[in-house]
């Protein structure tokens, strides 16, 4: 999938995307083309289409049932398990209370986050947002929006607050950030702020579940320095394949073709291994933190 400014004007949960795919999967074994299983249940090609693919609204309930039924599916538990399903992936997620701070297509970046299993980013800019302290993403917040009314820096702030919490719940997912030095270099807020934000990083890199690396100035070129920022999300579900995100002032791209992956995930790879070790981490962040 490739978007931009969202998908195509609706914003999948993951969920649905997996709904989707598990749609199609009967589908194909049924041996159904899109037209026919639209024409079982009344609904054009084009809409079965955009069901499998994630790109409506909402799944209606009759139509989900009808299709279960037109590929097989005999068994109520089943279906009732299918459409438990269908109803939790219709519901609105918290952020949607953000949706007057946000555009369209970050909540699709927020869906893909809060159910990762794996979150690997190259940061070149600035810290990870799952990483920033409150008073550095306000600094930053202030800094990319400067026309905006304090009000909503402060609900963009709180957004960015909440999205934290998925690194303290039972189940978090396993996060591994590389940054590059300008990152720690960027006077963001100025010296105070960003001495408790390397403090920050300090702590949060002892979680078990979280690993930062550092890519130093003195390691020269490196296999992302063309690529700016990127994040490769992960999930337990195997109906979804890793996606990468990419995201620029006016919209973003995520991308799931495996050639695509490919190309970020070796070089993520390749950034780990020329970045310093993850074991020395903290001893950089302190020494560079005694300079500010």
């Amino acid at each position: 999938m490739t978007a931009e400014s969202g998908w195509g004007g609706s914003t999948p949960s993951v969920l649905r995307m997996i709904l989707g795919r598990q749609l199609e999967d009967l589908r194909v074994r049924a041996g159904l083309t899109y037209a026919e299983a639209g024409a079982a249940i009344g609904v054009s090609h084009s809409t079965i289409r955009r069901l499998e693919a994630a790109k409506v609204a909402r799944l209606r309930l009759p139509d989900v049932e009808k299709l279960l039924q037109v590929y097989g599916v005999t068994d109520q538990r089943e279906i009732d398990t299918f459409l438990k399903s269908v109803r939790e992936a219709n519901k609105r997620n918290w952020w949607h209370t953000y949706r007057d701070v946000m555009p369209d297509w970050f909540t699709a970046y927020l869906s893909l986050e809060q159910a990762a299993a794996q979150i690997r980013a190259y940061e070149a800019q600035f810290v990870h947002g799952l990483l920033q302290t409150e008073q550095y993403a306000r600094a930053l917040l202030s800094a990319g929006n400067p026309h905006a009314a304090t009000e909503a820096t402060e609900r963009r702030v709180a957004l960015r607050m909440q999205r934290q919490e998925l690194l303290h719940r039972k189940d978090p997912p396993r996060v591994w950030v590389v940054m590059d030095e300008t990152v720690l270099r960027w006077p963001v807020g100025g010296p105070p702020v960003m001495r408790a934000q390397i403090d920050h990083l300090i702590a949060v890199n002892q979680l078990p579940h979280v690993t930062l690396q550092i890519m130093p100035f003195r390691n020269g070129p490196h296999p992302a320095m063309r690529a700016g920022a990127f994040h490769i999300f992960r999930f337990s579900a195997s109906e979804l394949p890793d996606i990468v995100y990419l995201n620029g002032l006016v919209g973003a791209v995520y991308l799931d073709k495996r050639e695509d992956v490919v190309v970020y995930r070796e070089a993520l790879d390749r950034l780990g291994a020329q970045s310093t070790p993850a074991r020395k981490t903290e001893a950089l962040l302190g020494a560079i933190r005694k300079e500010l």
